[in-house]
Parts: C-alpha cells; sequence; structure tokens
C-alpha cells in the first residue's frame, strides 16, 4: 500500500513537472509527448548496431562475421578490449552532445544513458567497476561538471556496479583535441592521464568500463585505458553515447 501510494505521488508529481515545464525534442525544440526525439527528428537518429567491428564498434555496411576486426583494429590493435557506442556522431547526436555538454541540459541523462545501456549491454554485463574519462581541474572549474562522470555514475546506479569517479586524472593540461588529428591527439595526450593516488585498490584485478561522450580517434580512449591498465585493470572496456564514423 506505501509503495503504491509512493508511486501515485511520483507520477503526480511527474505529471505536474510536465504541465508546469513541458517536454521538448532536444534537437529541434518542439513540444513532445514523451521525453525523447519528435516524430521529425527521430527518423534522422542513426543508432550503431550490428554488424560492426568487434573491437571498436565501427559499423559495417555489410555482416561479415560476429568476431570481424576492422582494418585499422587489424593494423594497430587498441590497447582497450571493445569499444561501442549508441549512436553516429552527426548533426542529431552532436545536438545532444553539445546541450549535454555544454548547456546543463543534464535531464538528457536519463535518454542518454538508456540508449547507452542498449548498446554496451554485453559491457556492461562483464564490468566489475565503471571509470569515466576525467576533466583536468582547470576544465572542471570552467565548466562545472565533468559530463562523462555524470553519465558514468547514472550507468553506475542503473546495473548496480561500482563507480570510481576519480579513478584516472588529468595531470596535465592539455589544450582542446577539436580539430585534431590522430597523431596530434596522441601527442597532446601523452604524460596527460594517469591513475590517482589510491586508485590501484579499486582498479587492480578488474573488469573496467570506460565511460565518455564522443569516440572520435580513440586516442583518449587509448590513453586512459593505458593509465587504468597500469593500475592493475585486467581489462578495459569502452562505452560512449556517440562516436565519429
Amino acid at each position: 500500500m506505501i509503495g503504491s501510494l509512493r508511486q501515485f505521488g511520483l507520477d503526480a508529481a511527474s505529471a505536474a513537472v510536465d504541465l508546469l515545464i513541458p517536454r521538448q525534442c532536444p534537437v529541434c525544440g518542439v513540444f513532445v509527448q514523451n521525453a525523447g526525439l519528435c516524430a521529425a527528428c527521430w527518423p534522422d537518429a542513426r543508432f550503431i548496431a550490428a554488424p560492426l567491428c568487434a573491437r571498436c564498434g565501427l559499423p559495417f555496411e555489410y555482416d561479415v562475421g560476429p568476431e570481424t576486426w576492422c582494418g585499422a583494429c587489424h593494423a594497430a590493435p587498441p590497447p582497450f578490449a571493445r569499444a561501442r557506442a549508441a549512436m553516429v556522431y552527426d548533426d542529431v547526436s552532436r545536438t545532444l552532445v553539445l546541450a549535454f555538454k555544454h548547456a546543463d541540459r543534464l535531464d538528457l541523462t536519463p535518454l542518454v544513458v538508456s540508449w547507452m545501456q542498449s548498446a554496451g549491454g554485453d559491457l556492461l554485463a562483464d564490468a566489475q567497476l565503471i571509470v569515466p574519462v576525467p576533466l583536468h581541474p582547470r576544465r572542471l572549474y570552467r565548466r562545472h561538471y565533468n559530463q562523462a562522470a555524470i553519465l558514468a555514475n547514472a550507468l553506475g546506479v542503473a546495473g548496480d556496479i561500482h563507480v570510481a569517479v576519480d579513478g584516472i586524472k588529468r595531470v596535465r593540461h592539455t589544450a582542446s583535441q577539436s580539430g585534431l588529428g590522430r597523431k596530434a591527439r596522441e601527442r597532446n595526450l601523452r604524460r596527460a592521464i594517469a591513475p590517482s593516488s589510491g586508485a590501484r585498490a579499486q582498479i587492480e584485478g578488474r573488469r573496467v568500463l570506460l565511460i565518455d561522450d564522443v569516440f572520435t580517434t580513440g586516442a583518449t580512449a587509448d590513453a586512459c585505458t593505458r593509465a587504468l591498465m597500469s593500475a592493475g585493470a585486467v581489462q578495459v572496456d569502452v562505452l560512449t553515447f556517440a562516436r565519429v564514423v
């Protein structure tokens, strides 16, 4: 009875909020009945699903087998075991990422997390620890929050997985990665990420899931993976909301 009353109260509160602050499509801004994309924007959303590279998650145009790697992973295998993303990074997902990352649209968290859960179910099932990609304190001060940490905490709560928000840290302030190619990003991140003091006790011997908003060239994921492996992680997987293809 008490549980039913509590749920009724939550439903009533949610309905009241919807009346006071109607939901809007996060891409175009039109009013929608339920949280998510409107009917006009939905067809433009490009979700990533099989077939894809078993290692980095790059979507394939044709099904070439469940354990197939892409050419880039064959030429230079990444340090992480698997990477998956919910959406292709394009106009739709970019709008969501920028709103979530720079415009304080943290109300998008449940929607983004639900899509990440769908894309990374196997990774979440294997994870013993979740760690977000860190921000340097200077950038965190300007932005006020780490979007990767927000996503990591929400995924941890949903999956009952421990989250080490400060498992790894930025030990050197770097220039923005925007506009940089793979090699330039690697140089920019050299010796920039390391395990946090005392983090080995949480990381050592565990399968770690690294969380970020966008997978671009993989340079950030590589640097974070190496930091986690140096702290004793037995495996590192990567889950992001979107990825460049």
